[in-house]
């Protein structure tokens, strides 16, 4: 078992492909261990992955109470994908968050158009712990 602040390696295959793409499926777990799975916009830095969200959704209250999750990022055509199982942390303020925002404001139109401050919507990090690929 790797050490807790050990970061999962990534193939460099498997990050380009990470890079170049940008929703994947998040699951989340009930507090009666049922899952919740919902597409999301990710961004992929240095073998983490940052989610945005809003306060009051279900995949947030889930991670507030089992920060476990998994995510998948694939593709059909040709068959691709890299799927993690890891650790989420909520980032709401600071450095991080600024830093991760600007990420955001840069890849997505989306954010630009309903821009957001510190504390009005937070960000997902999640820090794999385990994954498989295929097809890279």
């Amino acid at each position: 078992m790797r050490p807790k602040t050990e970061r999962m390696k990534f193939a460099e295959k498997e990050t380009r492909f990470l890079e170049a793409n940008e929703v994947c499926r998040l699951a989340t777990v009930y507090r009666d261990c049922r899952p919740h799975l919902v597409p999301v916009n990710y961004i992929f830095r240095e073998g983490s992955f940052y989610i945005a969200t809003d306060y009051g959704t279900r995949k947030l209250k889930n991670i507030q109470l089992n920060s476990k999750v998994a995510l998948a990022v694939d593709t059909y055509r040709p068959n691709r994908a890299v799927v993690v199982e890891g650790g989420a942390s909520v980032i709401e303020r600071g450095p991080e968050f600024e830093r991760i925002y600007q990420l955001f404001y840069e890849k997505f139109s989306w954010v630009r158009r309903d821009p957001w401050d510190e504390g009005e919507a937070p960000f997902l990090a999640i820090k794999p712990t385990r994954k498989v690929s295929w097809g890279l």
